[in-house]
């Protein structure tokens, strides 16, 4: 019989990805809270008490019972689809003497006790309290159940289309299993499509030629022999597809930290095309120096933000889930530039050693240090330190001797852990305080400045520019470049002259040169070791003194078109200046005084009439009255004539003046009034105004002065007037038309505008 100490097996739990379990371990799992003790039973009271459960696909199923290595039985089974509550009863029959029966087992297994001799039938029931109750049999021999497997644990890796299987046993089956196979197939393909691969125990099986982008359905089990009758298959585990390819940095942004001095905050973002399979990203950080701390730092999202120092870092990010990892991505972030100089000296012992300085009192408040540093283009070197007493320290020795001639930048770090100098972790671990630069030993430039050029060549100066020396060439810190120049000749030497030029200048400006002469110039550079290897000599002449520059001629050219542009306005402007035109003469202060209003309206008339030719023909008299006197009108009429021609003739006298006048009015008048008239005011005129005038208007002032102010009528005239009214009238009209028409430019008048004339002079 079975005994009450049969106890339950407790196994190891079951991992989704990567870790393969027994089926003991399942049920092994739920029967630890299981407290089921066995009871004797009947095998007639068994059937008739659960006659109504009966073998249902959907309900508990696959019930098998096995023997393992150490000598216990177990009993193990499925349980249905549609169940709650996960309660069975067990019963065991042996022949018709011995009944066991298990109730209210919690779990899916139970550890049983069988005797060898006798075959047994095994019973398990789901819901025996409900009319839905099922069952499942199993029927076997007791001493030909031996059971290995299946796998206690299997773990799973992928790389460039090999499948890497690596299986672990339980103790008692390790000592009797030989050989295990692994089956697998891709994902969704046919059943009838799996493939296998035997392995001997203890080694990895390695399935290759599989698809990178697929998933695969992998089972494992042991190879059966003379101790192990039974090898069931494992649980089937999904492999997921291989990740192939790397993440890709989208955003790499650096910013200060106001409230720390040394340190800066980076943020990095990247993505992957792969969301779906994977599971996680992997970002290695480490210092470019080498340091051998390197952080590993998992993270879910594509994104992460670090708080480092100005020192350089290399870091690297992977994707990953359970069975691969991605290719990585590298980032190198670059040391920080610019960091506050003047606070660290180094003194240089030999090729093996030198000392580090800084001026703060750091040991107040740190007491761990890292100190890094690197040729250019090189990998950087670094050594840490406690130091609590000094504001320096000697590094002795070096890992690697200090080569001379070449330049070195060294960076001290303070971190604030006092427990252990070394790094703990990279994130949020050190700030940096300061760097600067030395050389071990110190040469002279072995080249000299380039692509030298002259420009701005005047009469005694030039202008002189050439580009740097490189750095790895100075060997030395550059303190400045030296010009030589002397005056060329073939055959005479000249004094060469030195001029020192400061290191961060590159152009200079030679003044106090000799006009109409060649020079000859050459620049060097120096440091504390001396002066280096001279550039190519450059020859240039300075400008004679007749010679015009471009700007001389640019300057020509710009006087010349302002001209062009502006002269026309501006000589026009000086000529109403310097020689005025003569103003109208109605306008002057003579015409003002003529008293008689027929001269005034006879002037007007002749100012605003314009005839080119004077037709007699069309003269209309209207209206007969008495007329001015003779004496008015050819007298003084011609004088107006006249003043055109003065501009021809500013010579002409009083006498040729008025021979002229009398000239052209003899033609027009009755003999006897003209002589008689002339005689009375050529003698008038004669006593009355000299021959030279001094005003500007000399034709009004003429025609002022001839015409007598307040004269009586001559009395022939009145006499004649008075005898001949018509005649005389007509005459002295023609006369004054005549002139006229000597003069008009403009239409002839018509008969009513000559009338109102007329009308008004006779009044």
């Amino acid at each position: 019989m079975v005994g009450r100490g049969f106890r339950l097996d407790f196994l190891h739990s079951k991992f989704f990805s990567s870790t393969c379990h027994s089926h003991f371990f399942i049920l092994g799992l739920i029967l630890a809270h299981a407290q089921a003790s066995p009871a004797s039973c009947k095998s007639k009271n068994i059937s008739a008490l659960y006659q109504h459960c009966g073998l249902h696909r959907d309900g508990v199923h696959d019930l098998h019972c096995f023997n393992k290595h150490d000598g216990t039985v177990i009993c193990e089974w499925k349980p249905g689809y549609h169940t709650a509550k996960k309660t069975y009863t067990l019963i065991i029959q042996q022949q018709d003497k011995f009944c066991l029966e298990y109730k209210n087992v919690d779990g899916n297994s139970a550890m049983i006790k069988l005797f060898k001799k006798y075959n047994m039938t095994a019973q398990v029931f789901e819901n025996i309290e409900s009319t839905n109750c099922t069952k499942a049999v199993f029927r076997g021999s007791a001493g030909g159940l031996l059971r290995c497997g299946p796998p206690d644990k299997v773990t799973f890796s992928r790389d460039l289309g090999k499948l890497f299987v690596n299986v672990s046993w339980q103790k008692n089956d390790i000592k009797v299993i030989e050989n295990y196979s692994v089956t697998y197939n891709a994902l969704g393909s046919l059943l009838g499509s799996k493939l296998s691969a035997q392995s001997k125990i203890g080694e990895i099986n390695k399935v290759e030629n599989l698809n990178s982008s697929l998933a695969y359905v992998v089972q494992v089990k042991c190879v059966t022999n003379d101790k192990c009758k039974d090898c069931p298959w494992s649980d089937t585990y999904t492999v997921p597809p291989e990740l192939t390819t790397r993440p890709v940095i989208v955003k790499l942004q650096e910013s200060d930290i106001a409230e720390r001095k040394g340190c800066r905050l980076l943020f990095l973002k990247w993505k992957f095309a792969t969301k779906e399979l994977h599971d996680g990203y992997r970002v290695t950080i480490g210092k470019a120096s080498g340091e051998a701390l390197r952080e590993r730092i998992n993270v879910t999202q594509p994104e992460m933000r670090l708080i480092l120092s100005y020192s350089a870092y290399r870091l690297n990010i992977k994707a990953f889930n359970n069975v691969s990892i991605s290719p990585a991505v590298t980032q190198m972030i670059p040391q920080r530039e610019g960091v506050e100089a003047g606070k660290l000296n180094v003194t240089v012992n030999s090729e093996t050693s030198f000392t580090i300085y800084w001026k703060d009192d750091l040991i107040k408040t740190y007491v761990c240090y890292s100190v890094e540093w690197r040729e250019k283009g090189h990998k950087a070197a670094g050594m840490s330190f406690y130091q609590d007493a000094d504001n320096h320290r000697t590094l002795s020795p070096l890992k690697e001797p200090l080569e001379p001639y070449k330049r070195y930048s060294i960076t001290l770090h303070t971190r604030p852990n006092k427990d252990t100098c070394n790094m703990k972790h990279v994130n949020n671990s050190e700030s940096t305080y300061g760097s600067t630069q030395f050389y071990f030993i110190e040469g002279s430039p072995v080249s000299a400045p380039t692509n030298i050029s002259i420009y701005n060549v005047t009469l005694n100066s030039v202008e002189l520019q050439w580009s740097s020396i490189p750095e790895e060439d100075v060997r030395g810190f550059l303190l400045g470049y030296i010009i030589h120049y002397i005056e060329y000749h073939h055959r005479e030497t000249h004094t060469e002259i030195n001029i020192t030029v400061d290191p961060e200048f590159n152009s200079y400006k030679l003044g106090d040169l000799k006009s109409d002469t060649t020079h000859q110039v050459q620049i060097s550079a120096f440091t504390r070791a001396g002066a280096g290897v001279r550039s190519t000599a450059t020859l240039f002449k300075t400008n004679h003194q007749d010679y015009f520059s471009a700007s001389s001629i640019i300057i020509v050219f710009t006087v010349l078109a302002i001209v062009v542009m502006f002269g026309a306005p501006i000589i026009k402007r000086a000529k109403v200046i310097l020689w005025p035109s003569i103003p109208n003469p109605g306008h002057s202060n003579t015409m003002q005084k003529i008293d008689g209003p027929c001269e005034l309206e006879l002037l007007e008339s002749i100012n605003i009439l314009k005839v080119e030719e004077w037709d007699t023909n069309s003269l209309h008299i209207v209206e007969k009255e008495a007329v001015i006197p003779v004496i008015t009108l050819p007298s003084t009429i011609p004088l107006l004539r006249d003043s055109e021609d003065e501009e021809d003739s500013p010579e002409m006298t009083c006498d040729d003046w008025f021979q002229r006048d009398s000239e052209d009015t003899t033609g027009d008048i009755i003999p006897h009034a003209t002589a008689d008239a002339f005689s009375d005011t050529q003698q008038t005129n004669l006593q009355s105004s000299p021959c030279a005038f001094s005003s500007e208007y000399t034709t009004m002032e003429m025609f002022q002065q001839v015409i007598p102010q307040g004269t009586p009528a001559n009395t022939s005239v009145t006499e004649a007037m008075e005898s001949e009214p018509e005649d005389i009238e007509l005459t002295v009209m023609k006369s004054g038309l005549d002139y006229l028409g000597h003069f008009g430019t403009s239409p002839v008048l018509d008969s009513e505008e000559i009338s109102t004339f007329l009308e008004r002079c006779g009044t």
